[in-house]
């Protein structure tokens, strides 16, 4: 069974960082499709990075050139380094594993991902 924990959110101003980390345990985190998504209050969760086994990454316009995701596959361990935070930024942010080690041509879409982690909330104040 899969299980991955998310770690790292918190408040920041605008123009602020914050680094979230995604704990996996359960499976060869190697293998695996990374995604972070994010929901903010009365919308629907939407992808906004991935990484895949190869190390091919994928960005939402939204987040280009200001997060960068990365992973640690010693440590089992997905980051997303968020930089140039804005109020919009305000969600909660969820890491997701699909099975296959590539990610797929709809990665954005959350029924591409298998396992999810239990978020963590990120709040932008202006």
């Amino acid at each position: 069974q899969v299980q991955l924990v998310e770690s790292g959110g918190g408040s920041v101003q605008t123009g602020g960082s914050l680094t979230l980390s995604c704990k996996i345990s359960g499976d060869t985190y190697s293998r695996h499709c990374m995604a972070w998504f994010r929901q903010a209050p009365g919308k629907e969760r939407e992808g906004v990075a991935a990484i895949a086994s190869e190390d091919t990454i994928h960005y939402d316009p939204s987040v280009q050139g200001r997060f960068i995701i990365s992973r640690d596959n010693a440590k089992n361990t997905l980051y997303f380094q968020m930089n140039s935070l804005k109020p919009e930024d305000t969600a909660m942010y969820y890491c997701a594993a699909d099975v296959r080690p590539y990610c797929s041509g709809i990665w954005w879409l959350k029924r591409e991902y298998n396992y999810w982690g239990q978020g963590t909330q990120v709040t932008v104040s202006s």
